[in-house]
Order: C-alpha cells, then structure tokens, then sequence
C-alpha cells in the first residue's frame, strides 16, 4: 500500500522518502551542493540586499568563503554509507538558474557524471526560469529525475515587499504554468510566520499552491540569521517568531490538513547548519523530533494531510 493509499489515517503525511521509494524501490538521498551562482537580488540586478532573512552559509554546508569544493568532491562528502542508494544532485545555494546557459548545462552534466546520482534538484527564482533554460531542463528531465523548487515564502505580495523578495506572486503562478507538461516535478518553498502573517493568510498560501497543483513542498519556520536585515529588525524587537517547537507545529500542522494529499512534504521545518549564526528561536528538537511530534499532533487531531480540503469538498 503506498503512502496516498493510506490517506485517512490520522497522523498521515506524504514523505518524501514514500515518495523515493515508489519510483525508485530504494533510499534515495539529496546531496546539497554550492556552485558558486549569484541572485539578481543580490547583484544589483534587481536589489543588492537580498531577501531580509537570507543568508546563505547559514544553511549551505560548502561555502568556505571565496574557495569552493568542486562539484565532485562535493558529491563525495555528501554520500551516505549506505549500500544501494541512489542521490540527487541538489544545487541548493543562490539561484541554480542564474547563469549562462552553456554554464548550466556544464554544471548539471558533471554532477550527472557520477553513477550513484540520478537526478537533479534545483533551488532558483521563479523570476529567473526563461523558456531557453526550461528548455535545457526539459532534455534533462527526459533522462532522469528532476525537481525544480521555486522559492515563494508567501502567496501574499504585500508580505513579499516587506521582506524584499523582489518578485510577486504572479510571476510564481507564470514559472509554474511554463513549467508544467515538461516532465520537471515542482516544488514550492514556504516560509510559515513571516513578519505580518496571520494563520489565515499562512493557510490561503497552502490553498494558492493547491491550485496550481505543485507537486512538492518545503516548509520552513522564519528563522533570524545573524548578518541579514531581518536580524537588524530583530534586534529593534520588530520581528516575532515562534517561541518553541509546539507553537510551530500547531501552524504547520493547521497547513498540513490544507495541504492537498497529492503534494509532497519534502520538508517539516528548516535548519540553521550553524548555530553560531542562528539569532532565534532556539528550539532543542532535532529535525528527527519534529517530524514525530507533527505525526503525533496529527494522531491527537485525528486529521491527516489534506483533511480539512477533503472535509469541505464532501459537504
């Protein structure tokens, strides 16, 4: 029985690693890598500050300043030991698009070089997806397994301003619709307590990406980093977050009753690798914890992913 056939039970979400195992029949495990791209919002093309939380050696493991582990030995270091498991080539840090295309194309065919990856990741802008390198992905996709995530953080335009993302959410719904029919899985990210957010609108951004049928998503709590605007704002008292891992979890999992059961969950809550750099919240759990707890709420509940929609629909 698959993890959509179980949908129902109380304590249920669709994992990423269900999802691994249906197409693939074996662990499969992304390896994040760094290559050295940049951001239009970062390089004067759109803004030089960046988005106000975003700071990327806060959560890319193999930024060493201005010296960068190849690809390869990057791929290396990121393989567990673990017989039979396949990997994903994950370009997490900046936008995995912004570059030229013969630059990309090289890039994604040395990672595909190595025999243990098959398939891509690939973290990017949806302002920054022409059809040109849509195109390019698309020869990928026909060879092996590919995601595109785009980052969203909110379906709000209002809460994008505020926190300088640069884009709207239109051109979110543009990259998705040109995406679609390409063979290339989609997947969102979502960042839950943004400054100004109600559960309300957290919740109508879950319902603005289960229209557009995406067919993964991240989940990310808004976390203070040292070294970006959003820390400053903290500092001034300006910004809330969630105090502990409970009161997190009580939106995330008001989400995950929203969340259509066909999406999957690639990620329950987001991970500072350096805790030097984390402002706040400090929480104790490890990732491991979180996802129990979540499963246990759910129990408690007696709803499952995509309960609530479910609900509604049969009324």
């Amino acid at each position: 029985m698959t993890e959509q056939a179980k949908c129902g039970d109380p304590g249920w979400y669709y994992r990423l690693s269900s999802f691994f195992k249906e197409i693939f029949r074996r662990p499969v495990y992304k390896i994040p890598l760094h290559s050295g791209f940049s951001c239009p919002n970062r390089d004067g093309t759109i803004s030089r500050g960046g988005c106000s939380f975003c700071y990327n050696p806060s959560f890319s493991p193999y930024i060493k300043g201005d010296n960068l582990f190849t690809i390869e030995e990057q791929l290396r270091r990121g393989k567990k030991k673990q017989k039979e498991a396949f990997y994903l080539a994950y370009f997490q840090s900046y936008t995995n698009t912004y570059a030229p295309l013969e630059q990309l194309n090289e890039l994604y065919g040395r990672a595909l070089a190595d025999p243990e990856v098959v398939g891509l990741s690939i973290a990017t802008r949806p302002d920054c997806i022409p059809d040109e390198i849509l195109s390019l992905l698309e020869t990928y996709a026909r060879r092996c397994h590919l995601w595109l995530e785009y980052g969203l953080q909110s379906a709000h335009d209002r809460t994008l301003k505020m926190i300088n993302r640069g884009h709207d959410a239109a051109a979110f719904t543009d990259a998705i619709t040109r995406t679609k029919g390409r063979g290339i899985y989609t997947c969102a990210h979502v960042i839950l307590g943004l400054p100004g957010e109600t559960r309300k609108m957290m919740l109508e951004t879950i319902r603005f990406l289960n229209k557009l049928e995406v067919e993964g998503i991240k989940f990310h709590h808004l976390q203070v980093i040292k070294n970006t605007p959003l820390a400053d704002e903290y500092a001034r008292e300006g910004v809330k977050v969630f105090e502990n891992a409970a009161a997190y979890i009580d939106v995330l999992c008001d989400c995950l009753e929203e969340l259509s059961p066909k999406i999957v969950v690639q990620r329950l809550a987001g991970q500072a690798t350096s805790k030097e750099l984390l402002v706040a919240p400090h929480w104790p759990e490890s990732s491991g914890q979180i996802a129990a707890l979540v499963t246990e709420e759910l129990r408690q509940r007696k709803t499952w992913q995509g309960s609530a929609r479910q609900c509604r629909q049969t009324l």
